[in-house]
């Protein structure tokens, strides 16, 4: 019927385009880091766990009757919590675990409203196996991640653009109210009479109740499909390349693969798939080594991107293929979200504790591998060809050409795992150690401390991810020296440079390996903010920038900008915001409320330099128009990195209140003005989107 249909649609539509929408409030208040959203992808998948649980226990322990009050009342008691904003008391200090804290946020902001929507597609599934018969049921779950995966395109690029984001917000409340009212109509309904031969239908469908090894095969390939999903997202978007909305592909992808193998029409066949997965299992594993140059950037994310949609069709077709009768498919579902909260709790929980780098991705390539063989020795899946022609060789003894087969594939699929597992191998401890003298991982991310030449050729380089975040000279002449993005020549190295007539006192966001504590002068005063840990003590163990320094330095950890709310007023010369090197831009750092933050930090002659340079947004013109929001000056000073061979290009767009600054003989002839591009709109925390600016 319409209802079910319209319910199950708008319940994963719903589901999915909270998760953005929540997402986005709570991004400022821990960092804009990545880690945030993996976070709560496992908030996400425990409460799918507890919901597809829910509706397991009501399916096998109450009657249709008792499930729908049940159901109904927990629905109406699930409005109180609308509209689903996340309160400011929430905000962090920077000293508790983020995890927990984003997790028990996300539980007190949208927990009940979640837990309904996760439980709505196997409860409603099953009233609509109970009432018509299951012949069509699975395809409902289709049904469900086609919504799901309208919502996750349309919030990058209709809602986010159009919408505020407390609009958003509110506009999905009254989403929710609606459902709250299909959801009741479809439970109240599947509660009523059987229709008319469906008992006879459910009957001739009921099959043998799954057995415990059946169960966890559901549950060891949806874990699989997870740990794939975030593990090459982490791969792509933090070894190979910063690319704004890159995470995007990859959940697409395996929203597809749920599509496709459970939508009826048998897209799935096992020896279409298993050929190209086995294939690619190598290819992965050898293009680890992408960000060493091994794999080109347009080569390498398409690998991962193909690779991850093969693995992910091979998972879900499993599944689809050992799905039980409709009668039992809220166990079914339960096992699936199980799979998926264990796949969650491995990369976003566990792997930043037990490994210093992405070692997840190898890990699941091999697994994956080991999944196949004993599919292939177990079930078959060979060509026709091959048993045909060893039935022959065997006096067309068919019980021994079957178990041939199934030897050969499964061999040759040990085989290829064999290679793979040697490729990890490799990565590990030949890739990784040859430059590598330092690498930690936590919830930010994986830091590494990369070590070249010898004696006063040898260099060290600061990397998270993909992004330079400092490097360090050991030659005499440049080891108390500014390198890469902080030279004498940068937009940064001239402002210091019009300061040189007194004392400073100067913040800086983003501490990296230290580098601009080399303008440090005695008498200054130089204080530093970092969110990550790691950064701080790297900084200070690895790197002789901060001791070095004849300056006064701090650090201070935690969010910059709720650290600096907290704080008195600094009465900074030079305000440095260094944080948008990468495509996962702290946006609460580059908005109007975070401006007026910053000045209140201020000197009324001081100067804010934003770092912008990036190679895919164009962040200038955001800075402009926050500057002209306020009535500042804002100039550009461009450095195209040619003065010393440790320098790199860059934009430093200078904020204040004072233009004659810029007329100061380090900045006079090295401005530039800056173009706006016509229906840009001011960023404000309520307001901003990253694809107006797209380069």
């Amino acid at each position: 019927m319409p209802v079910f249909a319209s319910t199950i649609f708008l319940s994963a539509f719903l589901l999915f385009l909270v998760q953005p929408i929540i997402a986005k409030q709570i991004l400022p208040w821990f960092g804009g880091t990545p880690a945030v959203w993996n976070t709560c992808m496992l908030f996400f998948q425990m409460l799918l766990l507890a919901g597809y649980a829910y509706s397991d226990w009501t399916i096998r322990k109450l009657s249709p009757r008792g499930q729908a009050i049940l159901h109904c009342v927990l629905l109406v008691a699930s409005l109180a919590v609308l509209p689903i904003v996340a309160d400011l008391g929430w905000k962090p200090t920077g000293e508790e675990d983020p995890v927990w804290r984003i997790l028990a946020l996300l539980g007190a902001t949208i927990g009940l409203p979640y837990f309904l929507l996760s439980s709505t597609g196997p409860l409603i599934q099953a009233g609509f196996a109970r009432r018509y018969g299951g012949e069509r049921v699975y395809r409902l779950f289709a049904l469900s991640n086609f919504g799901s995966l309208l919502a996750l395109l349309a919030f990058p690029f209709a809602i986010e653009m159009l919408v505020s984001t407390h609009g958003q917000a509110v506009a999905w409340s009254v989403g929710y109210g609606l459902f709250v009212l299909f959801c009741a109509a479809s439970v109240v309904i599947a509660a009523g009479p059987v229709a008319a031969g469906s008992a006879r239908v459910e009957a001739a469908e009921d099959g043998l109740p799954p057995t415990l090894p059946e169960q966890g095969l559901w549950l060891t390939l949806a874990a699989l499909g997870t740990v794939m999903l975030l593990a090459v997202t982490n791969h792509i978007t933090q070894n190979i390349a910063s690319i704004p909305l890159l995470w995007l592909a990859p959940l697409t992808l395996y929203l597809l693969t749920f599509i496709l193998c459970f939508e009826g029409r048998g897209w799935y066949r096992r020896w279409l798939f298993v050929v190209p997965f086995l294939a690619l299992l190598p290819a992965m594993a050898w293009g680890l080594q992408a960000h060493s140059g091994v794999l080109e950037l347009k080569k390498a994310i398409p690998l991962y991107c193909v690779g991850l949609f093969v693995s992910c069709m091979f998972f879900h077709g499993e599944l689809a293929l050992a799905k039980p009768a409709p009668r039992y498919l809220t166990r079914f579902y339960l096992m699936v979200s199980l799979g998926g909260a264990i796949g969650g709790m491995i990369v976003g929980v566990l792997a930043p504790r037990i490994f210093s780098a992405y070692y997840e991705l190898p890990v699941a390539l091999v697994v994956g591998g080991l999944i196949a063989v004993w599919l292939l020795f177990r079930s078959g899946g060979t060509p026709g060809q091959l048993e045909k022609a060893l039935r022959s060789l065997s006096a067309g003894k068919t019980g021994i050409a079957s178990l041939l087969s199934r030897s050969i594939m499964a061999g040759v699929a040990l085989g290829v795992t064999g290679v793979t597992g040697w490729y990890v191998y490799q990565y590990q401890h030949e890739y990784l150690a040859d430059t590598t003298v330092l690498m930690e991982r936590n919830f930010f991310g994986m830091l590494r401390v990369q070590e070249t030449g010898e004696g006063a050729e040898r260099v060290r380089n600061l990397v998270h991810g993909v992004i330079l975040h400092g490097k360090q000279s050991y030659d005499p002449e440049y080891k108390r020296k500014p390198t890469t993005y902080y030279t004498e020549e940068s937009g940064i190295g001239r402002t210091f440079a019009a300061f040189a007539d007194a004392p400073v006192r100067a913040g800086v966001i983003g501490l990296g390996s230290g580098t601009l504590a080399t303008y440090g002068r005695k008498g200054d005063v130089m204080r530093f903010y970092d969110i990550n840990p790691q950064v701080i003590e790297v900084a200070r163990k690895e790197f002789t920038y901060l001791s070095d320094s004849d300056a006064k330095t701090e650090t201070v950890l935690g969010d910059a900008r709720l650290s600096m709310e907290r704080e008195p007023s600094q009465q900074y010369d030079i305000l440095v915001v260094d944080a948008f090197s990468s495509d996962a831009i702290p946006v609460h750092l580059i908005t109007l409320e975070a401006l007026d933050t910053f000045l209140r930090h201020m000197k009324p002659d001081g100067v804010i330099a934003f770092h912008v340079t990036n190679r895919y947004l164009n962040l200038k013109p955001v800075v402009a128009l926050l500057a002209q929001a306020r009535g500042l000056a804002a100039l550009n000073v461009a450095d195209d990195g040619e003065t010393s061979r440790f320098a790199s290009s860059t934009d430093w767009v200078l904020v204040t209140r004072n233009p004659a600054i810029f007329s100061h003989k380090p900045l006079a002839g090295a401005t530039e003005k800056i173009e706006v591009p016509e229906g840009l709109h001011v960023w404000t925390d309520d307001f901003n989107n990253m694809i107006e600016v797209l380069k």
